[in-house]
């Protein structure tokens, strides 16, 4: 069943691209604003533009106090080899096990493209954005399609908005 709006985000704990374990509970307990950035792979064409994107936003979400997690099934190692060669300033998480993607009910399995139809369980492209403390869910898109990116003006948006709430609670 999908995660929406309102939902209360699954916890969950991946290792980063330096073994470290993240919880995301821990994240949240910052009391910032958590992106979840989940994509199919790392090194393909539209996984490195969407991360870019990111990476190329983050003076604006860290305006509207949020960071950014981006999470893939590739393996830790993977992860950092994509993460540094595309100087990316936010965390990658390796859901190598599959297990989260099941969790947010966001993956393909196989994947859609005819090119990689033999890849199988592999995450959705899709963004979910989480309140602090408590990792409510205030927005969430899941793309079918891989080729599709996420809208980022309206993720900035979105998190500016949540960020304004927070400060006048």
């Amino acid at each position: 069943m999908p995660l929406k709006v309102g939902d209360k985000a699954p916890d969950f704990e991946l290792y980063d691209t330096e073994l470290k374990l993240v919880k995301l509970s821990d994240l949240l307990a910052q009391g910032k604003v958590v992106v979840l950035a989940f994509f199919p792979g790392a090194f393909t064409s539209v996984c490195t533009k969407e991360m870019c994107s990111f990476r190329d936003r983050m003076a604006l979400l860290e305006k509207a106090n949020a960071i950014v997690v981006g999470i893939s099934v590739d393996s830790p190692f993977a992860l950092r080899k994509f993460k540094e060669e595309n100087r990316l300033n936010f965390i990658l998480l390796s859901d190598y096990n599959r297990e989260v993607i099941k969790l947010y009910d966001v993956y393909h399995d196989p994947f859609p493209l005819p090119i990689a139809n033999k890849l199988r369980m592999t995450a959705k492209r899709s963004v979910f954005i989480l309140t602090p403390p408590e990792g409510m869910i205030a927005y969430t898109w899941i793309s079918e399609n891989p080729l599709v990116e996420p809208d980022y003006d309206e993720v900035i948006r979105v998190a500016n908005e949540i960020a304004s709430r927070l400060s006048k609670a």
